[in-house]
């Protein structure tokens, strides 16, 4: 019997497989070699790769092509050129050369670029990305042949989240190649791997369409709280509805198809949320694989009736949703983030997790950067998500290694442990997973990788992974030349080293309630950055300090930085601005007629009574509409308020008189008529799918 998971796996990817079998052996062996190793690609094969590219793309079906990018929009985009070229009248071939599949040009004047270039200079180049296999996107007549590429302006700037990502990882591994090498290590090849928790919500595409804020924001900008939501901590790991599994089982298909390894699949906490988890892949691929993820939740939801909300905080008062980003490195196929077996494993790992300590304890600012965004802005701080103060967690056990390191103790580092010393040859074997959870934290090593849970749902995880790779190669160099400056022999030297570093960046070590209000009171004590918002979040792409750093490692020039500050204020300003208007077109066109035929319902129902004399009711009926009327007065000067706030383009102004809105309104869904209230209500929307 065939093996469900596995008999179509990879199918639609050009695989090792594929190229093997499409390829002459000598052209495989050395693309081979690049998507691997990173080796450079060798341009003499690109014809050969792409005749077998298209052979096997026409074989499955495919009629157009297409080079996939990730603009700096945060998705991706493509366009499709068809193979056939006529060779005559009524003849035409299937054609696709190595030009074709190394760069093309294309239209980049309506992708946002920052003032990288002009409108009218509409140039935009996309460029082959051979480490990340082409694959195929099915539809009902056929399918297209997706390239992953890079994409950059005429002048060689990046216009994408790829190109970044591409030099960071590059950073990175000269940095760990410099480190290892200090420990006498044999030259090997640095991979940076990555594991992209997604979690979405689903709701039923009835109710989605009669949702006008939904369909342009992708949020509820109204709502009141249902009785039931999340308080019983019911739905979590719950046993998942048939619908929903039918779903889900039609997404892993897709995904295994492409060659992703969807592994996890379950409720989340709130109602109607859920979260899929890949297994760990090289960086780049992951990321990739991400935006594809993303992509086929959203399509098979449609086929199913349903709408795949990938917005940071659709709903008020309970979970929002996140992008766990569970990043590691590891060095001729060991993962340096596991604990080793002998001293010197060991003195690595804890060199390299000190090395990323300092990078979060110095360079915070720029990584809450990479998660900015209007819908983040909701999500961050709130009590399911990490604060937007960065802090580590690192868990008892290693916690007090550091602080062993710290006070250079001689006696013993946990229970029944042996004497704690501090040369390479004399560090005590450390526990694997030595840390239990912290949902609470930002960055928190758990076993032998850091996941960084502050990103959104809906963010292309390039940008964090590519800011972490950058400050964590930087802090690697900056021990590396320590040690290079350093007197005496290595041991004693990293000795130093690692007490230095241990005091020097202590204080971003935090393992306690990320959630409380007495964190975010310590942290401003111990002087961390706290950026609450996007316009704050953003300001260090400003920082010289900053853009000394990136430039310095080729990851982004100056002007790409300010770039992305232009772009990410910019998209923040127009979201605020389509919420805001929404909520007030929402507001005057659906809440307030239905409100007010509701009050004036009631006065003629009271009316009626006192003409009629009735001695019973009465009351109620005046309690309820004065409430009513009262409602709709506030609602009229609060709907006043918030016009002006556009009419001003203040975007602050627009985010206060949108939540003042919103207690006015959520306080009329409680009072008028259930049948008669235009919007579905949380309760349909969470809890019937």
């Amino acid at each position: 019997m065939a093996d469900k998971c596995t008999e179509n796996y990879g199918a639609d990817v050009f695989s090792e497989r594929e190229i093997k079998r499409f390829l002459p052996k000598t052209v495989a062996s050395k693309l081979l070699a690049t998507m691997r190793q990173g080796k450079p690609l060798d341009p003499s094969i690109a014809d050969a790769v792409a005749s077998g590219m298209k052979d096997w793309a026409v074989g499955c079906g495919a009629t157009h092509f297409t080079h996939w990018f990730q603009p700096l929009t945060g998705g991706t985009a493509e366009r499709h050129d068809a193979f056939v070229e006529p060779t005559g009248p009524a003849m035409a071939v299937s054609r696709f050369s190595g030009k074709n599949l190394i760069g093309g040009e294309t239209d980049a004047s309506s992708f946002p670029s920052g003032g990288l270039r002009s409108t009218f200079e509409a140039r935009g180049y996309t460029a082959w990305d051979p480490t990340s296999p082409a694959f195929l996107k099915r539809h009902e007549n056929g399918a297209t042949l997706c390239i992953p590429t890079a994409f950059c302006s005429f002048t060689g700037d990046a216009l994408d989240m790829k190109t970044p990502l591409l030099r960071s990882i590059q950073a990175v591994s000269r940095a760990t190649e410099r480190l290892m090498k200090k420990f006498g290590q044999p030259k090997a090849h640095v991979e940076i791997t990555l594991g992209a928790e997604q979690e979405y919500f689903l709701v039923d595409r009835r109710f989605y369409m009669k949702r006008p804020d939904l369909l342009q924001t992708g949020r509820t900008v109204f709502g009141a709280a249902p009785q039931k939501h999340q308080q019983l901590d019911d739905h979590y790991f719950g046993a998942i509805k048939p619908r929903i599994l039918k779903f889900m089982t039609e997404v892993e298909e897709r995904l295994w198809r492409l060659g992703i390894p969807a592994k996890t699949r379950h409720n989340e906490v709130a109602p109607a949320q859920f979260e899929l988890a890949p297994m760990f892949e090289s960086l780049n691929l992951a990321v990739d694989h991400n935006m594809m993820i993303m992509e086929v939740l959203k399509q098979t939801a449609e086929r199913h009736g349903l709408v795949c909300l990938l917005h940071e905080k659709p709903f008020e008062g309970i979970n929002g949703s996140g992008k766990h980003c569970n990043w590691s490195i590891s060095y001729g196929g060991r993962n340096l983030l596991t604990p080793g077996d002998n001293p010197r494993e060991n003195a690595i790992f804890i060199t390299l997790l000190l090395a990323i300590i300092r990078a979060i304890e110095m360079h915070a600012d720029i990584l809450r950067m990479t998660t900015a965004g209007a819908g983040n802005d909701h999500r961050l701080g709130a009590n399911e998500a990490p604060p937007a103060v960065i802090s580590v967690f690192l868990g008892d056990e290693l916690n007090a290694v550091l602080d062993a390191i710290e006070r250079d103790v001689k006696g013993r580092v946990g229970a029944g442990r042996a004497p704690m010393k501090l040369g390479v040859d004399s560090l005590p074997p450390l526990p694997k997973d030595t840390t239990d959870r912290n949902r609470t934290s930002p960055f928190a090593f758990t076993g032998n990788k850091f996941e960084f849970r502050t990103p959104g749902s809906s963010q292309n995880c390039a940008q964090s992974q590519m800011v972490l790779n950058t400050i964590v190669a930087e802090s690697i160099d900056a021990l590396c030349d320590k040690l290079d400056a350093a007197k005496g022999g290595f041991n004693e030297k990293l000795q130093k080293l690692l007490r230095y570093e241990v005091r020097a960046h202590k204080r971003v070590i935090f393992s306690g309630d990320g959630y409380s209000d007495e964190w975010r009171k310590e942290a401003a004590k111990r002087g961390l950055p706290d950026l609450p918002d996007t316009p704050s979040a953003l300001a260090p792409l400003k920082d010289s300090r900053n853009i000394g750093l990136f430039s310095k490692y080729g990851v982004l020039s100056e002007t790409e930085m300010h770039s992305r500050w232009e772009i990410g204020i910019g998209d923040w300003r127009r979201r605020i601005r389509i919420e805001a208007g929404v909520a007030l077109e929402i507001a005057r066109s659906m809440i307030r007629p239905v409100v007010a035929d509701e009050f004036s319902r009631l006065a003629t129902a009271i009316g009626q009574a006192r003409k009629d004399r009735l001695k019973v009711g009465v009351r109620g009926l005046t309690a309820l509409s004065l409430k009513l009327g009262a409602g709709l007065d506030d609602l009229h000067l609060k709907c006043d308020r918030l016009e002006r706030a556009l009419s001003r383009d203040a975007p602050s102004a627009q985010i206060s008189a949108m939540n003042d809105l919103r207690k006015t309104v959520d306080r009329l869904e409680q009072l008028v008529d259930d049948g008669k209230w235009p919007l579905p209500k949380y309760r349909e929307m969470l809890f019937v799918y």
